[in-house]
């Protein structure tokens, strides 16, 4: 099995010293790692060897700018949710870019219902609760189900690891922002930065690694 690389770990690092200054300070150490993890993955992307083209980094690398823009508005002081969501909205139309880039735009019924499912499910849980949100959220839900699901459809044409990689972490980003979206409108909870960041990490993680790998569609 291969060892893990330094910038495999750093990322993993850094999130852990983020999540003890979330839950036990100081304060100043939640503002530099939490955009400090996010960069380390955007500098792995960028400087991970591969052949998924430039065309394909690069939207990678915008996707996981406008994330690290998104991190930035969600920890600030004030309620900048809606800077937040517009920034991670922007970060998955570039993911989805990316995914058709490699792979074309393709509908597979039996990939897209079980993200269609999920996401009606999860806007019935939450609609009484949105108020003024509702419509906002409820865009960005379906661009959000929309990047993962275009993730698993490139899975299904390259059939390779870092594709298999990039649609887990598709599946990652939507629990992730499920769990916000829940925490935040619903039933709050004290574990939930922990399993937030470790999701939305373990997300973004996979997704940049997909750089790694050469688009030649295998033969079926």
């Amino acid at each position: 099995m291969k060892k893990p690389e330094i910038q495999d770990l750093t990322p993993a690092l850094s999130l852990a010293l983020h999540l003890r200054a979330e839950y036990f300070g100081p304060a100043w150490q939640v503002y530099l790692f939490k955009p400090l993890t996010t960069s380390l993955i955007i500098a792995m992307a960028l400087l991970l060897p591969g052949q998924a083209g430039r065309r394909y980094r690069g939207l990678i690398v915008c996707g996981l700018v406008f994330s690290l823009a998104g991190d930035i508005f969600l920890m600030l002081p004030g309620d900048r949710f809606v800077q937040g969501l517009a920034s991670f909205l922007l970060a998955h139309l570039c993911y989805i870019a990316a995914f058709a880039s490699s792979a074309g735009v393709r509908v597979t019924p039996r990939l897209l219902a079980p993200y269609v499912l999920y996401d009606v499910g999860l806007m019935v849980l939450l609609w009484p609760h949105l108020g003024p949100l509702a419509m906002p959220v409820a865009v960005y839900g379906v661009v959000l189900v929309a990047m993962a699901w275009q993730a698993a459809e490139r899975w299904a044409v390259l059939r390779s690891g870092p594709a298999l990689g990039a649609a887990l972490g598709g599946v990652l980003f939507v629990l992730s922002d499920s769990i916000i979206a829940v925490n935040r409108f619903v039933a709050p909870f004290r574990a939930s930065r922990l399993v937030i960041m470790t999701t939305y990490i373990a997300a973004q993680w996979f997704i940049a690694r997909s750089v790694g790998e050469s688009h030649n569609p295998r033969k079926r």
